[in-house]
This record gives C-alpha cells, structure tokens and sequence, in this order.
C-alpha cells in the first residue's frame, strides 16, 4: 500500500510578507519550508512523474493544507513551463486560480502587448495569504487568458468573511478582488486547457489524496487493537485491499502518462481520480469503525487529517465524473482486459 519513498515530514520556517500576506503561522512556516527544500518537481510526462507524485503523496502524509499549496506551486512551474513561459525565481510561491463560478470573473485588458490590467473578483483562490504571485484564468474579450499576477502590488486585495471551512480551514480559499492589478498574458488564448498537461497535473491531485489516506490508515496498522480484535483486523485487510489497488492504479497511470505525454489521458486521470476518491472516504470510515472515537478527539495530527482530506476529496467531480469515464467507457471495442 506504498507509493515508497516518502520525503521525511518538513520542519524548518520561513516567512511570506506583503501586502495580502498574514502574520507568520504554522502552516505558513511548513510550506516556506517545503519551498525551500523542494523548489521544483520533476514535470509530469517528462519520464518521472512518477517520481512526481511520490514527492506528492509524502508532503500529503505529512500536512494536506501544505501539500495543497505545494501541489499548486508545482502545476504552476508545469504550466509555465509547457506554454514557454519564464519560470519564477526559486523563493517564488506561485498559485492556480482557474475556478470560473458565474458569480466571480476577471477581466484582463492588454495595454502593451502581453502586459495589460486585471479587473473583477476571483472565487476559490487557495493560499492567497500565503503565496507571492498566481497563474488566474481570465477572460479578454470573448477568449478565455491565462494570466500571472504578483499579489504584492496595488490593486489586489484579499475579501475576508467567506471562508468557514473546518477542514483544509487552514488554507484560505476565498475571494480575491483585482483593481487594475498589473499582469501578464501567458500563453494563446485557450491554451491553459487545451494542453495535455492540464489532464496530467489533475491527477496529480490523486497522488495527494494517496498520501493522506496511507496515513490515516497507518493509524490503525500500528495500533495495538490489530492484535486482539478480529474486526479492527478485518477492516485493516480491506485497506490494504483498497490502497494497494490505488497503488497500482497510480503507478500505471504514471507510466502510462511518461509513454505518451503528448495525449491527455482523460479517461485514466478521471478513473485514478474517482478511485482515489473512493479509497479515501472507505479508508477514513473503516479506520474509524475500528477504532472508534478516541483518535478523532485526541489525536490532533489525526483528527486534522481525517477532516482536511474529508473537504479535500471533495474536489472530484465526483458522478459527473463517472459518467464522462462511462460514457468514454462505452466507446471502447474492449475495457477490460489483462
């Protein structure tokens, strides 16, 4: 049920500044630490995205909020590097702000070629306290932009009062409001989605959710009870069941993204996601049917965990999903075969 090697978990601080950035906390300390070890991962598709995603998975065993961050900063350096973009400098946290509700839009307004001014409000900006700059999707005029914003500047400013979320609450995912910030286009229009890479950075959302739900379920494995109680035991067996599934899925979808990087790979990414999706939520109930209560009241590190990854999951698409992957599914001449 291992992904293996897992980075140890990441202790020392550092602190962001500026204009939208909060006090130094905690969470703040792990990511800047996390920067600094691991500036850059390998890019997906370019032979060790599974290497990648190993990375991935033992930052989430750690902390879901800082592999949240993370996991972002390092699609963004995948982003930019498949539209040719400059990379950031390496003490540089970058963001992905790509979430398109009807009640939240951006416009970008090109004054000097690529350079232009960023207008409106974006809704679900993850670490917006915590990073110096983001990739944001943006519309100019009919097009849809990808476009990089520093957030250390006049004209961005963090809306407070609309994050109330107990897991992943450490993370603050809210509004941000643009008042003729300066930003950058990056890319075509429409390239941010219609590049293969946009697929194979989703999946690397499952090797998070990996991550955590092997350390949740590494709760029960070395509890005493296995020893004693037949069920706890039972449900330690069909865990491993599960994440040892999960394990094999991830590595294969991997492999498959590293022989054929140029394709999307939807299916796959959407099946390894769904899988992951529903690993976790068995693992999180069957650790807790074994174990009962005492865990979730006093173990912090799992308490946190189980409701970070709970709200975490909750980025799949969950049966829209499923019936992209049926439906794609039912065109095949044959699924399933060995």
């Amino acid at each position: 049920m291992s992904l293996s090697a897992m980075p140890p978990p990441l202790l020392s601080a550092a602190s962001g500044r500026g204009r939208i950035a909060a006090a130094a906390t905690p969470l703040q300390a792990g990511v800047r630490a996390c920067l600094a070890q691991r500036p850059a991962l390998p890019l997906p598709g370019a032979g060790a995205t599974l290497e990648r995603w190993r990375a991935l998975a033992g930052i989430a065993a750690d902390d879901l909020c800082v592999v949240k961050v993370m996991e972002a900063h390092y699609d963004a350096l995948a982003i930019l590097a498949e539209l040719d973009a400059e990379a950031p400098p390496a003490d540089q946290l970058f963001a992905v702000w790509a979430a398109e509700p009807p009640d939240a839009r951006v416009q970008f307004v090109a004054q000097d070629g690529a350079e232009g001014r960023l207008d409106g409000i974006k809704a679900w900006c993850s670490g917006a306290d915590l990073v110096d700059a983001a990739l944001v999707t943006a519309h100019e005029g009919d097009a849809r932009v990808l476009v990089r914003v520093a957030l250390r500047q006049p004209g961005v400013e963090r809306l407070r009062g609309g994050w109330h979320a107990i897991g992943m609450g450490r993370v603050h995912s809210g509004r941000v409001a643009f008042d003729g910030a300066r930003a950058t286009r990056v890319g075509a229009p429409g390239a941010y989605l219609a590049r293969p890479g946009f697929w194979h950075g989703g999946a690397g959302i499952a090797a998070c959710w990996f991550g955590a739900t092997a350390a949740i379920a590494e709760r029960l494995r070395t509890h005493p009870r296995i020893a004693t109680d037949v069920h706890a035991a039972a449900h330690l067996g069909a865990i491993d069941i599960a994440l040892s599934a999960a394990a094999a899925v991830l590595r294969e979808t991997a492999a498959l993204i590293d022989t054929a990087p140029t394709a999307p790979h939807t299916a796959a990414v959407i099946r390894v996601r769904s899988l992951l999706e529903r690993v976790a939520t068995e693992v999180v109930d069957r650790v807790g049917r074994a174990l009962g209560a005492g865990p979730l009241c006093e173990d912090l590190d799992h308490a946190r965990r189980c409701a970070d990854l709970t709200t975490f999951i909750r980025q799949s698409h969950a049966e829209r999903d499923w019936t992209a992957l049926g439906e794609a599914v039912a065109r095949q001449e044959a699924a399933w075969t060995l």
